[in-house]
């Protein structure tokens, strides 16, 4: 039995998400995918106007002629959530914790996956797995997904990134959309995600709170590491330790932005408190755009 307290929240964000799938991102999911899911059908010999990226060139070897790959796409995609759940998702400081807002992203994309008669799975993470569902469609479907995205509580603290990106290879042998939702402070995860990246279509949403960029002048305070437990005092008086802290944050960013970058892995940043749907549309545009190219 549901309590009826999660059963609103559950009817609130799926109203919330489905009217914001109707109204902003209809039709703008499926075009930033289109294409995405492609299946090898045959080959055939090359003809003019071809586009020479699909030759195969071992069979052209093979036969002296040149061949190329013909693909057809998959009407139906499956579409993996991989939610991070660990600790430093229980931190907020604009009105909203981590993962509030985590919660929300998963709820509009296996909604907009929904909408376009996809298949969603979730797995939820934290230094362990905490949790598979596995990939289904329909309406009943996704409101289970968002109850977990709301109500599980994980038994872990820290954050493996690893973990979940190779139960994710593991488990899902045909190449799916992979939305991993997590704020990535975790180290040791690059290369499962290389493998990931290479085996599936893998987008980064990067979940952040302006308070992990820099800190305002507040005195003296306690901060307390939600995945460890330590706590410790910090002195944000101090110019320099407000600017030692707000570089070392800085350098941070630039080394996953570079990362990310370099083995071209999609990365879509949202912060607590603030409005992400117009964000989302313009990533999907910006996808959609690179397709067409």
């Amino acid at each position: 039995m549901i309590p009826a307290e999660l059963l609103k929240k559950i009817r609130r964000i799926e109203l919330r998400t489905s009217r914001t799938v109707n109204d902003v991102l209809a039709g703008q999911y499926h075009s930033a995918f289109k294409g995405r899911g492609m299946e090898f059908e045959e080959v055939r010999q090359y003809q003019i106007g071809d586009d020479v990226r699909t030759i195969d060139w071992n069979v052209s070897a093979r036969t002296g002629e040149p061949f190329v790959k013909v693909f057809r796409e998959e009407r139906e995609l499956t579409v993996m959530l991989l939610v991070d759940l660990s600790g430093s998702q229980d931190f907020g400081t604009q009105r909203q914790l981590k993962r509030e807002l985590v919660a929300e992203i998963g709820a509009t994309l296996a909604v907009s996956a929904i909408r376009n008669n996809d298949k969603v799975g979730l797995i939820c993470f934290t230094d362990r797995i905490e949790l598979f569902v596995p990939p289904r469609k329909g309406p009943r479907h996704v409101l289970r997904v968002i109850r977990e995205l709301l109500a599980l509580e994980p038994e872990g603290r820290g954050t493996d990134l690893a973990v979940a990106l190779e139960y994710l290879n593991r488990i899902q042998k045909r190449k799916c959309t992979a939305f991993m939702i997590s704020d990535f402070i975790d180290t040791g995860f690059e290369s499962a995600m290389q493998i990931a990246r290479r085996k599936h279509d893998l987008i980064a949403v990067d979940v952040r709170d302006r308070f992990e960029e820099s800190i305002p002048r507040m005195g003296l305070i306690e901060v307390r590491d939600n995945e460890t437990g330590r706590t410790m005092l910090l002195d944000t008086g101090s110019r320099a330790a407000r600017e030692a802290y707000r570089t070392l944050a800085a350098q941070d960013e630039h080394e996953l932005e570079t990362w990310m970058n370099r083995y071209r892995i999609d990365r879509l940043t949202l912060r607590t408190g603030e409005p992400f749907v117009e964000t989302l549309s313009r990533f999907f545009k910006r996808r959609e755009a690179r397709m067409e190219r």
